[in-house]
């Protein structure tokens, strides 16, 4: 048996050109080419010639026949047979294919950065790269591989959906009309609110529903109001003089309109009834004469009929006679729907006459209901007024007994001895405010040296004031203006003693002085208070930052003694 001549494999094997060019790492050579298609060579044949190309290209050349080489032309070394190109005279060239593998590549498709050799890009990474661009079957959209599957699933407008309500199949661009024929779509009714209606079942539910809006029953005569069914009677009841002007209106129109058509109607019947009595005149008047010329022809001549007569008279008559009796049969009809016309005329009078005696019985109503709203509103505003003054009188006694209960706190804090201890508590948290500027200062109840003696405070900086701000807590004396301030001597001039006190009795922070007679801190009061005075550097706050017996419970305690020699 002969031996069978090798020829490239199927198109099943090798039914793609070259690979191309730009997916190499390096520069090609120029032996990896297919002398066909110029790409690298996949799946290399090697003809007779010694030129190399792909299996597909090298099928598609030989398809139609023997070809001449279109290398050995271009190189001008063409020579017959070798280099006719034919089915059986190209083998594989196993050498160049394992050459070819072995080259490394990249993937060209944008964003990707697969590597690999050319084996590796055709068994795992061709066709497959999630970056590769191709068109969508259905919408003809470019888009990258990897994102095919979201693409067919939410972006494509030619993808095929399941309606979620009534399963029906439809195509994505179709979802707005599917959405407006949908049996099953959920609708909310415009009156209820009620939510996830059926449409095939919103008619029914609109029927039922006593909140959705309806035109009133009077939109006929005008009524342009659209009503919850369930206030439907409110309506009618509310607006029942409207309704009556509206309908009485309507029937003074239709009667209007009646009276302007049946003259016209009348007027062309009796013109009609008028030319068929002169068609009858004029017919029985020629029917007249033929019977009196008769006879005399006969005597003179043959019984022979005039040239003038034919048959025709008569046939004439009959076919008016027709006519005249339908037009009668017209007449008496136009004079029934006259006469029933005239009968719903008098009916819409006599309902007319009846709606004008509700609507003047209803305004007769109105006008009392009216008055007796204009009594009730000027109770109304009479009682306002009476509430308005009593709110002022009651908001006058807060204002008063605000008053008398500070001035009673005032008074159950006051001494009269010129020794007043002022105990500060939630030391920490006004500390805070006085760091963050939000409360800096405090000023303590007011104390006295005797019951008709000076009036004082003190005034506490917790962070300090001066230069005593952020490093000391600065404690101060005020001189008051006091009630018994005419009886008493002026500059104030007494010894003044500030003391923290240690909780534990052991060691108390003192300072005093005795006032500056010539400064305006101690003059008599012009005002509610005088310029504070006293010790800006009182007492280091690191002293108090410290675990100290000054603080305990959150608690300071201040203590003022005003000496009374003199007094």
């Amino acid at each position: 048996m002969a031996e069978q001549d090798p020829s490239p494999p199927s198109s099943l094997e090798g039914n793609k050109p070259g690979f191309p060019t730009t997916i190499l790492v390096n520069k090609h050579e120029d032996k990896h080419l297919c002398a066909c298609c110029q790409k690298i060579l996949r799946r290399p044949f090697q003809a007779q010639c010694g030129h190399r190309f792909c299996s597909y290209c090298f099928n598609r050349t030989v398809s139609s026949g023997p070809q001449k080489c279109g290398a050995c032309i271009k190189e001008d070394i063409f020579e017959e047979p070798t280099s006719i190109l034919k089915q059986g005279c190209a083998f594989p060239d196993n050498a160049a294919r394992r050459e070819v593998e072995a080259l490394q590549v990249v993937c060209p498709n944008e964003g990707c950065s697969w590597k690999g050799s050319i084996k590796e890009y055709e068994l795992n990474h061709e066709g497959k790269c999630d970056f590769m661009i191709i068109t969508c079957p259905s919408c003809k959209e470019l888009l990258r591989l990897g994102e095919q599957e979201r693409h067919n699933e939410r972006e494509c407008s030619e993808r095929t959906l399941n309606c979620k309500y009534c399963k029906e199949l439809f195509q994505f661009k179709n979802i707005k009309a599917h959405d407006e024929i949908c049996p099953k779509y959920p609708m909310i009714c415009e009156g209820c609110a009620k939510k996830k209606i059926p449409r095939e079942k919103y008619v029914d539910h609109i029927k039922f529903c006593s909140k959705f809006r309806a035109p009133c029953r009077f939109h006929v005569v005008g009524c342009d109001m659209s009503v919850e069914k369930e206030k439907i009677h409110e309506h009618e009841r509310a607006c029942s003089y409207e309704h009556l002007n509206l309908l009485l209106h309507y029937i003074m129109g239709l009667k209007v309109n009646l009276e302007g058509m049946q003259p016209q109607s009348l007027e062309l019947a009796s013109h009609k009834i008028h030319e068929l009595h002169q068609s009858l005149r004029d017919l029985e008047a020629r029917m007249g004469q033929l019977s009196v010329s008769a006879p005399v022809q006969g005597a003179c001549a043959p019984a022979t009929l005039p040239t003038s007569f034919t048959p025709l008279p008569s046939a004439a008559g009959a076919a008016l006679e027709l006519q005249l009796h339908s037009e009668k049969a017209k007449v008496a009809e136009l004079s029934r729907r006259w006469q029933e016309l005239e009968v719903k005329v008098g009916t819409f009078e006599n309902i007319v006459c009846v709606l004008n005696r509700e609507v003047e019985r209803s305004a007769t109503t109105l006008e009392a209901h009216n008055r007796q709203h204009r009594l009730d509103q000027d109770k109304v505003e009479s009682l306002s007024n009476k509430v308005r003054q009593l709110e002022r009188a009651l908001g006058l006694k807060d204002l008063s007994i605000a008053e008398m209960e500070a001035r009673l706190r005032e008074m159950s804090a006051a001494t009269f001895d010129g020794v007043f201890v002022w105990k500060i508590s939630d030391f920490t948290k006004k500390r805070q405010d006085a760091i963050a500027g939000r409360a800096p200062a405090m000023f303590s109840p007011a104390f006295y040296t005797s019951k008709y003696g000076y009036k004082m405070c003190l005034r506490i900086y917790l962070n300090g004031d001066g230069t005593g701000r952020s490093s000391h807590l600065s404690l101060f004396f005020v001189v008051m203006r006091g009630p018994s301030d005419a009886l008493l001597k002026w500059p104030f001039n007494q010894k003044v003693t500030l003391m923290l006190l240690d909780q534990n009795n052991r060691e108390h922070i003192i300072d005093a002085f005795r006032p500056d007679v010539s400064s305006s801190s101690f003059q008599r009061p012009v005002s509610e208070m005088n310029i504070a005075s006293g010790c800006p550097l009182f007492c280091p706050l690191s002293k108090l930052d410290s675990k100290n017996s000054y603080i305990r419970d959150d608690t300071i305690f201040i203590k003022a003694i005003v000496d009374l020699t003199g007094l």
